[in-house]
């Protein structure tokens, strides 16, 4: 075990482990999978040779309110027993004295997330269609499913996604300090002023390649990253996947790395058709959840930046990054008001 491993207590961990989870067998071992501003993973390895994934909030410089280990924890207990493919869920703890957070556990899934071009390519050629394919149609399995049904109920909102998500930022980016804000004003006035009629269903609000786990045949083993998860419209995650999904030919950059610009991959226009066939859905408003999502980008890029610029965010050699970020979020919020304008908005 890794006693110097940032954010577990390898001793108490191991011991809380022991005693919670079923068939582990002590002693165990720890490995950072993922770490950065969104919720550290680590691998867990018994003596058995046995994997499980943990999950807990970064050690510091973010908001506690964005990083809900319950809320995770409760959403992927709920969709377990569903066609939605999660991660088992094993174990929660509650008691900050373990490890300093809340974190739970889950079954380790091996597999391949594609989360940049690089992991598209190592992606086999034949199996890049079937991932295309795929993550629509888990998405559209996910929102079949009614909150209530599977245990969610009390965290269905009485009010708009759309309304809530745009309180939200615009808030946000404005407490930041983030400076010239002029641009992110004039499009959050125009989304606020034309949200489309909303249905209500399960959100998971980053649903990307990025955060899941693909088969070597390109299937969805497991969606991932339940942090933002929440109830509303549905095709935020639509217009989400969309914003993100990059066309070889396309001028305006993706709101985030994908595998799409990959030869083999589906084009965007396959992905929305083939939603739209085996939802039922109407998706005639999907560029206003594209444009939509385009502006949350500017608007975390923003805010990023002017944390590190403030000195509230330690000098991890991340500030070029976060540069880069912010000037990508003004273009996102530029292509965001150009396309509303297309719209008559």
């Amino acid at each position: 075990m890794d006693a110097q491993l940032a954010g577990i207590d390898a001793q108490r961990v191991g011991r809380w482990l022991g005693e919670h989870v079923d068939g582990l067998v002590g002693p165990v071992e720890f490995a950072l999978v993922s770490g950065g501003r969104s919720n550290l993973t680590y691998r867990v390895t018994d003596a058995a040779g046995r994997a499980y994934a943990l999950r807990r909030p970064p050690t510091g410089g973010v908001l506690s309110t964005a990083h809900d280990m319950s809320r995770e924890w409760r959403f992927i207990s709920a969709l377990a027993p569903t066609a939605v493919p999660v991660a088992p869920p094993l174990a929660y703890c509650a008691d900050l004295e373990v490890t300093g957070a809340e974190f739970y556990v889950m079954g380790f899934i091996d597999g391949r997330v594609l989360a940049d071009h690089e992991a598209g390519m190592r992606l086999a050629p034949e199996a890049r269609a079937r991932a295309g394919e795929h993550l629509v149609d888990v998405l559209v399995e996910l929102q079949a499913l009614d909150p209530a049904e599977v245990g969610l109920g009390d965290l269905v909102r009485g009010t708009g996604y759309a309304e809530r998500q745009l309180r939200r930022w615009h808030k946000q980016v404005h407490a930041s300090g983030a400076a010239d804000l002029a641009l992110l004003d004039e499009v959050h006035d125009l989304l606020a002023a034309h949200v489309p009629a909303q249905s209500s269903g399960i959100v998971h609000g980053d649903y990307r390649p990025g955060n899941m786990a693909f088969g070597p045949d390109g299937t969805v083993c497991a969606v991932f990253d339940w942090e933002l998860a929440t109830s509303g419209d549905p095709m935020a995650d639509l217009g989400w996947l969309a914003s993100s999904w990059q066309d070889p030919d396309d001028t305006t950059e993706a709101t985030t790395a994908g595998p799409s610009t990959v030869p083999g991959f589906p084009r965007r226009a396959e992905l929305v058709e083939r939603y739209a066939r085996l939802s039922g859905r109407d998706v005639s408003n999907l560029p206003y959840w594209v444009a939509f999502s385009r502006w949350r980008m500017a608007c975390i890029g923003a805010g990023v930046q002017a944390r590190y610029l403030a000195g509230h965010m330690a000098d991890d050699g991340y500030l070029e990054e976060a540069r880069a970020r912010a000037e990508q979020g003004v273009r996102m919020g530029e292509a965001a008001r150009d396309a509303l304008r297309e719209l008559g908005i």
